[in-house]
């Protein structure tokens, strides 16, 4: 038994239940961030290009856009939910080291939003081990699997 495996059995047995609505909270957050971005996909550009990569912006702005309007939805219906949040880390890393560390904690200009983004990462990280819950597509295929074998 690999140890992916024993991560996803301990959290599939010690999930709290107010986790269903936490998660879809966060989902329905990430997926109005992704399109708030797409929607203003010229300052996302302009501030991944400040992170000093050569050629970044464009494909860092894509990356994002992508991750959350993609992942978002899947969060919401708890499906490939722990893939879904994989794949949301990387760009909630970026955003609270390179984006909103720098405003830094508490500040009125940024209007919290490092406090956000590491809720997020946190919400993100909890349901890579937690899965995505009792009320969710992935526990009905699950169920499904499991009824027919």
């Amino acid at each position: 038994m690999s140890i992916v495996t024993k991560i996803e059995g301990w959290g599939n047995s010690h999930r709290p239940n107010w986790l269903v609505i936490f998660r879809i909270v966060l989902g329905v957050f990430i997926t109005f961030k992704g399109f708030e971005f797409m929607f203003n996909i010229e300052s996302l550009k302009i501030t991944t290009e400040g992170m000093g990569m050569m050629f970044s912006g464009a494909a860092l702005a894509h990356y994002v856009i992508f991750a959350h309007a993609l992942g978002g939805p899947l969060i919401i219906f708890g499906l490939y939910t722990r893939i879904a949040c994989a794949i949301q880390v990387p760009v909630l890393i970026g955003a609270v080291i390179f984006v909103n560390y720098p405003k830094g904690f508490l500040s009125i200009g940024s209007h919290m939003e490092l406090e956000v983004s590491l809720i997020v990462l946190i919400g993100l990280v909890v349901f890579m081990i937690f899965g995505a819950g009792k009320f969710s597509l992935d526990e009905k295929r699950r169920k499904e699997v499991a009824h027919q074998q």
